[in-house]
């Protein structure tokens, strides 16, 4: 998934920082778990993982990933759709992949505000969306829930197929990385028909939290072997980048405005997009949580500067800094020149 920060390409790199903990088979905390990516990696490593993320889709991707250990089997689900699982190339998972793939579309919430056909004749049309792929993405979100209400699902199958529904929309939005606005013309990767595609399962014996909460809201109950922090880096917050994508994880209808069709994110705000609460929070959060290693991972052009936050965590023990050359996120768009920066991150290790 396309996601601000995503530390795909870096977390080979953290676990060398973390390997050097002599941590290797202890708890680790993704405090700020977005896509879920870092959760994952550690899990497989043999950590016991504990995640939290204030958007509601990450915690569909931690219940997916994390919290899951292995493939479901959907046996009721089975029966009822008249699937089988004997052929030897279908799993379980993919004949429901492929029942859901072939629903008739229907026109639901996302079709009539997220595509051009749905909004004709509004104030607001937009072209979030195809209006077949609009129509694909409301039948089965529905079919997934329908299935869900009638426990024919249990919860484990339940966030792997809406997992599996929010890594695939990405694919066909028509957007230039973030749903904060959609493009003029359509991408040609957003004309293809929507497909759910396949997620993977990261199998394990060890029992992983996940949390849909601030997390914040945590640090009380924290004692791991390594806290990771991620925290956004500017002002942007992620809750309207992603709204789209929360709005179709929860399925709850929400009243929205402007040409994006933004659902409200009011409660859902960052403190470490503004200078002053980030560095309050940092505090807070190095101070009261318990950890032997807190590793922040943050970026050179970020809004706390690098002297500030070590003058924050050198109060709560030895500090070290590692910086890493890295590529600027970067959107694609319809033309236009494609600007690339090299940045640094920035991995400071605080053992206490």
């Amino acid at each position: 998934m396309r996601f601000i920060g995503n530390k795909e390409k870096l977390v080979d790199r953290i676990y060398q920082v973390v390997s050097e903990t002599n941590t290797n088979g202890g708890s680790f905390c993704d405090f700020f778990s977005g896509t879920s990516n870092v959760g994952r990696y550690f899990k497989e490593k043999g950590f016991e993982i504990l995640s939290s993320d204030l958007l509601y889709f990450s915690f569909v991707l931690q219940k997916a990933y994390i919290e899951n250990n292995g493939e479901p089997e959907f046996k009721k689900l089975l029966k009822k759709i008249k699937g089988s699982s004997n052929s030897l190339f279908s799993s379980p998972f993919d004949l429901v992949r492929n029942y859901l793939n072939k629903l008739k579309g229907i026109k639901g919430f996302i079709y009539k505000n997220y595509t051009e056909e749905g909004t004709a004749g509004k104030e607001f049309v937009r072209k979030y969306f195809t209006p077949e792929n609009g129509k694909k993405i409301d039948a089965i979100r529905t079919k997934i829930e329908e299935w869900r209400k009638e426990k024919l699902v249990n919860e484990s199958e339940y966030f792997v197929l809406l997992a599996s529904l929010i890594e695939s929309v990405p694919f066909y939005a028509n957007i230039s990385g973030v749903y904060a606005a959609f493009l003029k013309q359509y991408d040609p990767r957003a004309l293809k028909t929507l497909e759910i595609k396949p997620i993977s399962f990261y199998s394990g014996k060890k029992v992983h939290s996940v949390h849909n909460k601030n997390s914040m809201e945590l640090i009380d109950d924290i004692d791991v072997d390594i806290l990771y922090l991620d925290p956004p880096y500017n002002h942007r917050q992620y809750a309207p980048n992603y709204h789209l994508l929360e709005t179709i994880a929860l399925n709850d209808n929400p009243k929205i405005k402007g040409i994006t069709g933004m659902r409200d994110y009011k409660n859902q705000k960052s403190e470490f997009c503004n200078k002053d609460t980030a560095l309050q929070a940092l505090e807070k959060i190095a101070k009261t949580a318990k950890y032997k290693h807190l590793i922040l991972s943050y970026n050179s052009e970020g809004t706390m500067p690098e002297k500030e936050i070590l003058s924050v965590l050198k109060k709560y023990g030895k500090v070290t800094l590692q910086n890493i050359d890295y590529l600027r996120f970067k959107s694609n768009s319809n033309g236009g020149s494609k600007h690339k920066k090299i940045i640094q991150e920035q991995l400071y290790v605080l053992t206490a």
